[in-house]
């Protein structure tokens, strides 16, 4: 099996620490206001992997967070005159109801940010003995000019980093840094806001800490895979790296950077400070489930796709011709070396190239329809419903 690692930005033979079992870590989201297509696509397509996985024989270990506690959810809990706690919860039941309905596996570990507190102090803490971090009026910045492979990941220079860093919600014009690319691991709370005791003062943690924190408390200190989408590899990603890596002395944190492509919608990025969003709720009232992880799996992960409506109707009708093409010869058993299987197998072993697999399916079912050739051939039930399983549709 192959996978893009973003570091290397090729495919590279994936090799695990262990032999047997996988560690994967994907960021999850911030509950304010969620579920949106861009959440799904990456969500489903990171199942997809972790199911594959899992038939090639690994066990895996998925952990996946939600950041409970961060700027938006504050500024959004204001908004509505509710607390940030009440908040969170009822949008992180949401979006917990809607990976179920996707058929979207539930991680090993689904972890809120404010449970690993303890764990934040500590890396923070050994971090400003080690000399990469500095404090500052209650708060504490990693010092990014402390470490020297800061920007690998990313590939950007200081410039683009600065660009990057102001669209992204990073603050370069905080006078008390000592580099405009330094950032917060820890943060003095205004007043009116939640707090956490630290030798710093009462505060907060910063929002890439927490993840490094997650990673190391439930996974360790090295993981085969870290995934999330492509518009969080700088700067959340990248400071990881350098916070993680500073903190244990180990390299690489991660082996594989996976990352996702972006949804668009009208010509941007969707997204939920843009409000141009596709909400699953709304698509759940129009398309079956199925065909609702058939369209978005119908995009490589990699690439970025807009969001057009018509592909969710030819999505059903894809979908239902395969069903239809299962039903017609459900007693079709299932051989793992038909060569129509083995080239199914060979198109997720490129880099889970589903959109292949997709289309040999739809040629498959018009085989086992009778649509094509000779009708005596028709034997593909047991390979069809076997890679739709592998792929997560519900059957």
């Amino acid at each position: 099996m192959k996978l893009y690692n973003s570091v290397t930005e090729k495919k590279e033979d994936f090799a695990p620490l262990n032999k047997k079992r996988v560690l994967i870590y994907v960021c999850g989201i911030t509950p304010y206001n969620t579920t949106h297509l861009g959440h799904a696509f990456t969500y489903i397509s990171f199942d997809v992997l972790i199911r594959y996985l899992r038939y090639l024989g690994y066990e895996v270990s998925y952990t996946q967070n939600v950041t409970d506690i961060d700027d938006d959810i504050l500024k959004k809990a204001a908004e509505q005159n509710t607390s940030w706690k009440e908040l969170g919860s009822f949008w992180t039941k949401k979006f917990q109801e809607d990976m179920k309905l996707l058929n979207i596996l539930t991680p090993t570990n689904f972890v809120k940010a404010t449970n690993s507190i303890e764990k934040i102090i500590k890396m923070v803490n050994t971090l400003l003995k080690k000399g990469f971090a500095y404090q500052r009026d209650g708060n504490v910045y990693f010092e990014t000019r402390k470490f020297k492979d800061y920007g690998e990941l990313s590939h950007l220079n200081s410039y683009l980093m600065l660009r990057f860093l102001k669209e992204r919600g990073g603050d370069p014009f905080d006078p008390l840094k000592k580099n405009p690319l330094d950032f917060l691991l820890w943060q003095q709370s205004k007043q009116g806001e939640p707090l956490w005791h630290s030798p710093w003062g009462g505060g907060r943690p910063g929002w890439h800490i927490e993840c490094s924190a997650m990673i190391n408390e439930y996974l360790g200190d090295k993981i085969d895979i870290h995934g999330g989408g492509i518009d969080i590899k700088y700067p959340h990603h990248e400071s990881e790296i350098a916070q993680s890596e500073s903190y244990t002395g180990k390299k690489p944190f991660v082996s594989y950077w996976v990352h996702t492509g972006t949804v668009l919608y009208q010509g941007e990025k969707m997204a939920k400070s843009l409000g141009n969003l596709i909400m699953l709720s709304d698509l759940f009232k129009k398309y079956s489930l199925n065909a609702i992880r058939f369209a978005l799996l119908s995009h490589h992960y990699r690439s970025p796709w807009e969001y057009k409506e018509s592909e969710f109707v030819r999505a059903e009708e894809s979908f239902c011709s395969i069903r239809k093409a299962i039903e017609k010869n459900s007693e079709t058993k299932f051989d793992k070396n038909n060569p129509h299987f083995k080239e199914i197998i060979s198109f997720l072993d490129d880099d889970l190239c589903v959109t292949k697999v997709l289309q040999k399916l739809t040629e498959l079912s018009k085989l086992e329809s009778g649509s094509l050739g000779n009708k005596k051939e028709s034997s593909f039930g047991g390979t069809i419903k076997k890679t739709l399983e592998i792929l997560g549709f519900a059957i």
